[in-house]
């Protein structure tokens, strides 16, 4: 049976706006997703964090759209990652991955950060919504590296909002996750100018989200003191996951989509099709493939 405290503690995000009307503020917890994300990808320590990051302000960024409507960030770098790419709906639905899951940094290094994980790069935010032929793209030039000030830019320069972001994933002695999640905080036209600021200094001060978390501090009591010392009002809240659509179907579709000698190249043996968002494994059989050449063959005639 779901208790009350485990069924409030559940990956979860919270919207709201403060009473004048001035501004914006998301929260979400994002545990289980970041934990979900580790053990499906087997990410090392560094990637659990910057994924961990990543996931979560996707879904701070989601919280803005309509429906089912869907977003992306990818983070293309010259850094052991690689690239991350991860995506989020108005449902809740989270996904993504690192290109190097397994990459890690040496931490012996004194001057070592996790910045050094993407180094240089490009942050790219790609929306799929209602109404629009064509998916709405901005990208900048990562100036952290560390995702949050990387996002909060983000929003300064292509969404003309300026934010406050914080992105949190704990990691314990023995590299588990202990809580994640985020905040973000919106100025909206009508605000006076510079109440934004009091707000980003009071989240540089913020303690540690994990930290929050872990003594069992609700997402609504965290919305409360992110927008202190202003009063807020609950807008929405919805359950969050780890989720992807993914399927086997999808997959063996996607093989009709091949030309026939690229078909005839794989023919002779069976294929595993992964899964890039979740690492799931499909296997299709040489007699499927067969099949897919016969049907892809008699198209041609």
């Amino acid at each position: 049976m779901l208790s009350k405290e485990r069924f409030e503690n559940k990956d979860r995000l919270i919207k709201g706006i403060s009473e004048e009307g001035h501004f914006k503020v998301s929260v979400v917890k994002t545990t289980d997703v970041v934990k979900t994300a580790k053990q499906k990808h087997e990410l090392s320590l560094l990637n659990t964090v910057l994924l961990g990051r990543a996931l979560t302000g996707i879904m701070l960024l989601a919280s803005e759209l309509k429906g089912e409507e869907r977003i992306q960030l990818r983070i293309d770098c010259d850094g052991p990652v690689g690239q991350i790419v991860t995506e989020a709906n108005r449902v809740g639905e989270i996904r993504g991955y690192v290109q190097n899951s397994g990459v890690e940094l040496d931490y012996a290094r004194d001057e070592i950060q996790l910045s050094d994980g993407i180094g240089k790069g490009v942050l790219t935010v790609k929306k799929t919504l209602y109404n629009e032929a064509e998916p709405k793209t901005s990208t900048i030039e990562i100036i952290k590296g560390n995702i949050t000030d990387d996002l909060a830019y983000y929003m300064f320069q292509s969404e003309q909002v300026p934010s406050a972001v914080i992105l949190d994933v704990g990691i314990d002695d023995k590299g588990e996750v202990t809580q994640a999640g985020g905040i973000l905080v919106q100025r909206l036209p009508d605000a006076p100018e510079g109440k934004i600021d009091g707000l980003q200094e009071n989240l540089k001060n913020f303690k540690s989200l994990h930290k929050l978390f872990s003594e069992g501090m609700y997402i609504d009591d965290v919305m409360t003191k992110a927008l202190a010392p202003f009063k807020v009002r609950e807008l929405d809240r919805q359950p969050v996951d780890f989720f992807c659509r993914c399927t086997r179907d999808r997959f063996v579709n996607a093989l009709t989509m091949l030309d026939y000698d690229e078909l005839k190249e794989i023919s002779d043996e069976g294929q595993e099709l992964v899964c890039h968002f979740c690492n799931e494994h499909y296997q299709v059989s040489q007699d499927e493939i067969e099949e897919i050449v016969l049907q892809v063959k008699a198209k041609m005639n």
